[in-house]
């Protein structure tokens, strides 16, 4: 039987599966006969009818061998092949030979492992011996890929075009999890394959000990350490040697000296490797850094190197190609109209723009002159004096020589001396030089080279502006009509909205109310009842609220502020009692205190029936201790529901603000604690009669706060020592403030951050101004006893300035202990001006 018709019915393996074969057939195959050796070489040859075979067929295992023939029918098998190989089949003799000497090292190889394999204890070598041929037979048998090189569809190489789609593996090739469900909890899980420390781990060694990062490495020079690691440690400094000990490794060293590199973040030098320092020397010689790098490579054109029978796409052509654009028709009708209605002109002169001043343009290039430009004088042109070797008239005589250095430098002909040399090289340097250039430079900056026309001022009135007369400007305060006494110094007078009554401190601690037009008092409360004895204080200010709907004042003492409703200044008709809407809190929960510093008490029986309807005490801790504190200000916001306090020495509860419906305070300003400077210790505040701002004026400046924004609006720059006292006026569009400098400033806040104006009129300082809210007219009072009132016209058309216009000074009040008129304020509906003075005298201006 032939190998050829034996082949098909053999049973079909996987490639190097050993074959199971009995201990019998194994003792049989080792014996010295030939029947091992001519199976292999029978399976080595094949004829050429067998090669076509295996071509036409699919690719398949390398067959199991069949131990129960016989040697027999295997010699019969090796004889049959031996026949068929010898057959013409268009071999030549060489090629022959070349398979008989491989047949016989393979024979001679194989009796030498399997020639002692008769011993029962050798049984699991003959086996492996077994598998080894097996695979040895079937890597003989198995056929090369003739085909040529695959290309996909882009015309590129399997080999050199980009990977398939993973769905193991993510875009940047990292492995992709899988959902199984937990053995343990029985829930499902994101699961990926095991980590295999030897390939997928970085090398510790490419990791950097020092992680600063990019930071400068001077910061750590005068530091044992350099840096810090990973958990944060510090690295410290490597031991460093000299310059000798530098100069001993390049001599008695190994020769690293000469290839290494400092590595100034870690410290310590580093040995190149072989790779960079022949990178080193490829860039000394001018070559290019990388070895593997051809840079006269052919190109290789991807996309042509085939040739593309058929289009990329066969889709049909769009209609749109073929059917005129309506958007592109609306476009071209556009421009055709315009050019019909004259609004598109063909060849237009363009138009002339404004030249702009080139910084980098050529300086040679002349500026235009002024229409009064004067040229600037040019130098003197140097004559025969100045020369180094002068004829003998240009010399001085002694006489003349005294006469030159007696006369002044400004009376000189000369401003040198002419000296005579022999040669050109004796002569020394001008010590004149830098100032006669210092001289000509200031002529030049200095001189005024452009032509003006004089005026011709006849006198000298006519430079002063022309003002109104003030018999023009009536009506305004001209004279004292009441005095209200008073036994000490009076600090705060103030009016009721309407105009009746009149409220006044003192330093006596108590607060009067007076009939504004006849100075009858008609009442008097002590600020200092139920006050320790070494807590009283004098009453600093008092203010009414700005309604006609309720009578109610607030009045600020040492260490709190009281609200008073007198019953006898209750507007006729008055629905609901001042006192109760002061009180009314006190019928609801308490609300949370935001400034801590501010407690709403209720008064006892007797003093609310004085009209005594709250006490709010003003306190603040310093460390360990509770200290009340002192208001000096009280100034009510326009809808009568808040007013506001100063107390310049609080810090942080230097300005609070309160509500009355509902006894709550609160300090806008927390920052004020940290500005230890008396520069920034708050000296007033004014609310803006329509705009929800708030000024306030520190010790140099006055700032102005949006409390809707709750941000700083603008910072206006009065540019004095201290500022004393504000006051904004009715429109809100200006502001007037007073300084201990005797200065009085006027501000236009639309027009800029400075004053507008400042008047120098008082010769003490300022401690008063007040604006009228129904006339035109302002008023300033200062410690010399006298009160100035001025007229102030106010425009609306924002391209004129307010008018200013000075029309009384005052004079009724003493001074006393160099204090003089110390507030003001005007009646709310007549130009009459109340004053309150050092002297212990209150009084009423009127026309």
């Amino acid at each position: 039987m032939s190998a050829r018709r034996a082949a098909p019915s053999r049973k079909r393996a996987t490639p190097g599966a050993a074959p199971a074969a009995p201990a019998a057939a194994v003792r049989a195959r080792a014996k010295p006969e030939p029947g091992l050796d001519t199976l292999a070489q029978s399976l080595e040859l094949d004829d050429e009818d067998d090669a076509e075979v295996d071509d036409e067929q699919e690719e398949e295992p390398f067959p199991e061998l069949d131990t129960q023939h016989d040697d027999e029918e295997a010699e019969d098998d090796a004889e049959a092949g031996d026949a068929d190989s010898g057959s013409g089949s268009g071999f030549d003799s060489d090629e022959i030979d070349d398979w008989d000497e491989a047949k016989d090292e393979r024979t001679s190889s194989s009796d030498a492992v399997y020639g002692d394999a008769d011993t029962p204890g050798d049984l699991s070598d003959a086996e492996e011996g077994d598998a080894a041929l097996a695979r040895m037979i079937a890597r003989a048998r198995a056929k090369p890929d003739e085909r040529g090189p695959s290309t996909n569809r882009l015309g590129i190489d399997q080999a050199q075009a980009a990977r398939l789609y993973d769905d193991a593996r993510n875009d940047d090739g990292s492995f992709r999890g899988r959902v199984v469900r937990s053995e343990i909890t029985g829930e499902n899980k994101v699961a990926y394959p095991e980590i295999e420390p030897e390939y997928d781990s970085d090398s510790s060694t490419e990791e950097t000990e020092n992680r600063i990062g990019r930071v400068p490495l001077h910061w750590y020079d005068d530091l044992p350490h350099l840096g810090y690691d990973i958990n944060g440690k510090r690295v410290l400094r490597p031991a460093q040697g000299d310059e000798l000990d530098r100069f001993l490794d390049t001599v008695d060293g190994e020769g690293d000296a000469y290839f290494s590199a400092r590595d100034q973040l870690a410290g310590k030098d580093v040995r190149l490797t072989d790779e960079e320092l022949d990178i080193i020397r490829r860039l000394q010689r001018a070559e290019i850094p990388l070895d593997a790098y051809d840079p006269y490579e052919p190109a290789t054109d991807w996309f042509t190197q085939h040739q593309l029978v058929m289009p990329m796409s066969a889709r049909p052509e769009p209609k749109r190609r073929f059917v005129p654009s309506k958007w592109e028709h609306k476009k071209v009708m556009k421009i055709v109209r315009a050019i019909r209605q004259g609004r598109i002109v063909a060849h237009a002169p363009g138009k002339e723009r404004p030249p702009f001043y080139d910084l980098w343009s050529d300086a040679d290039v002349a500026r235009a002159d002024h229409a009064m430009h004067m040229p600037a004088p040019k130098l003197p042109l140097p004559s025969h004096v100045e020369s180094y070797n002068p004829p003998a008239e240009y010399l001085f005589s002694d006489a003349e020589r005294a006469e030159w250095e007696a006369a002044d430098p400004e009376d000189r002909k000369l401003p040198y001396i002419p000296t005579k040399y022999a040669a050109l090289r004796l002569v020394p340097g001008y010590d004149a030089a830098v100032q006669e250039r210092f001289q000509r430079c200031l002529d030049l900056y200095l001189a005024p080279r452009v032509r003006r026309q004089r005026l011709d001022i006849e006198r000298a009135e006519d430079l002063l502006p022309q003002l109104p007369s003030p018999r023009e400007l009536r009506p305004f305060p001209t004279h004292t009509d009441v005095v209200y006494g008073h036994a000490g110094r009076v600090r705060t007078a103030a009016a009721d909205p309407t105009g009746t009554w009149l409220l006044t401190g003192a330093d006596d601690g108590r607060v009067r109310l007076w009939d504004l037009a006849l100075g009858r008092c008609v009442a008097s409360w002590d600020m200092n009842a139920g006050v320790a004895r070494v807590d009283h204080g004098p009453v600093y200010c008092v203010a009414w609220a700005p309604t006609r709907q309720y009578a109610l004042a607030a009045v600020a003492s040492a260490g709190r502020v009281t609200l008073l409703a007198p019953p006898m200044c209750a507007p006729r008709g008055d629905a609901v009692p001042a006192a109760q809407v002061a009180a009314a809190a006190f019928a609801t929960a308490a609300a949370p205190d935001a400034a801590g510093g501010a407690r709403w008490t209720r008064p006892g029986e007797a003093e609310r029936a004085a009209g005594v309807c709250v006490h709010v005490a003003l306190s603040a801790a310093r460390g360990a201790k509770v200290e009340a504190l002192v208001p000096k200000q009280v100034v009510w916001h326009p809808r009568a529901d808040y007013f506001a306090t100063v107390c310049p020495d609080a810090g942080a509860h230097a300005v609070l603000i309160h509500q009355v419906s509902k006894h709550r305070s609160q300090a806008p300003f927390r920052r004020a604690r940290r500005q230890s400077s008396a520069a920034y210790a708050v000296q007033c505040v004014a609310f803006h009669p329509q705009r929800p701002l708030l000024f306030v004026a520190t010790q140099r400046y006055v700032r102005v706060f949006d409390l809707v924004q709750q941000a700083l609006h603008k910072t206006l720059q009065p540019g004095v020592r201290w500022i004393s006292s504000m006051d904004v006026h009715p429109s809100g569009e200006h502001l007037l403030v007073g300084s201990y400098d005797r200065r009085v400033l006027w501000f236009d806040l639309d027009l800029s951050e400075r004053p507008y104006k400042t008047l120098r009129y008082h010769t003490k300082a300022v401690r008063a101004v007040a604006f009228s809210p129904r006339f035109p007219l302002f008023a300033t009072a200062a410690d010399d006893g006298t009160v100035h009132i001025y007229h102030a016209t106010v425009y609306n058309d924002l391209l004129k300035n307010a008018l200013l216009v000075p029309l009384k000074v005052l004079r009724g009040h003493r001074v006393a202990d160099a204090l003089g008129v110390l507030a003001l304020h005007w009646h709310p509906t007549l130009p009459w001006l109340t004053s309150a003075g050092a002297d212990g005298d209150a009084r009423l201006w009127t026309p």
